[in-house]
């Protein structure tokens, strides 16, 4: 053992950075077994009928596999996610689809952010300079309005608005309320559709995600991110405001 080296530091670091192996390892081996081709609308057109009878007959098992898939494609930061909310919204319905989807991908998004912070985070912070010291400060001031706004609106990849947090030090407590809460609209909208799609899937008609994003959903996203960026907006300008240093109000 090298002199100086505190015995067993070099297993700490190996738990710390197993949670991201871990994960690394389950998306290659989604990908090599082809379990991308079953999260996708055709998919869903195929296996209707069968997911109905399973729904039917095993409600309580059936949403609590659905809840563990969600929660896995989230933390595993898959692609599907908007399929499987419109999945969910056809077989439990617009309200028990969106109470589902909204718990399970809070859940894995908490997983994934924790990961990212218990391997990265502190590592990141270190090397990256006062740049990512003045973004985290900022961040961290208002991280709340900031990730709420992310979530309203889909301006970057879900996966990236898990992960950026944790490199800035953001509270658990914050980034999982904020996720739970800045997610609901959307998803929503999504499970709407998804319920009223029983006569499409058992007609085989052509079903696209380009039918959910009209101008008008996509507005009353974008309303309601503002109104979330308005007390960070506020709180800049009373800052802006006040007297500097040697000035008389």
């Amino acid at each position: 053992m090298a002199q100086g080296t505190p015995a067993g530091s070099g297993s700490h670091g190996v738990r710390r950075w197993l949670p991201l192996l871990l994960i690394l390892v389950l998306v290659a081996a989604f990908f090599l077994l082809g379990f991308q081709n079953y999260i996708s609308l055709a998919s869903l057109r195929a296996h209707h009928a069968w997911l109905a009878r399973q729904v039917a007959g095993h409600l309580p098992l059936a949403l609590l596999a659905y809840m563990l898939v969600y929660a896995a494609v989230v933390a595993l930061s898959l692609p599907g996610g908007a399929v499987l909310t419109v999945a969910g919204g056809w077989m439990f319905g617009q309200w028990l689809g969106t109470a589902a989807v909204v718990v399970a991908a809070t859940v894995g998004a908490t997983l994934i952010f924790l990961a990212a912070r218990t391997a990265l985070g502190d590592s990141l912070r270190r090397r990256a300079g006062p740049w990512l010291q003045r973004l985290q400060a900022g961040f961290q001031a208002d991280a709340f309005n900031y990730l709420l706004f992310l979530r309203l609106v889909p301006l970057f990849p879900f996966f990236v608005v898990n992960l950026v947090p944790a490199f800035l030090g953001v509270r658990l407590r914050s980034f999982v309320l904020a996720t739970l809460i800045g997610i609901i609209p959307a998803t929503f909208i999504f499970a709407t559709f998804g319920a009223g799609l029983g006569d499409l899937l058992a007609q085989n008609g052509e079903i696209t995600l380009s039918q959910v994003l009209s101008p008008r959903f996509l507005t009353a996203l974008a309303g309601l991110a503002l109104l979330a960026l308005l007390p960070v907006i506020y709180r800049h300008w009373r800052h802006r405001q006040k007297p500097r240093a040697g000035e008389i109000e």
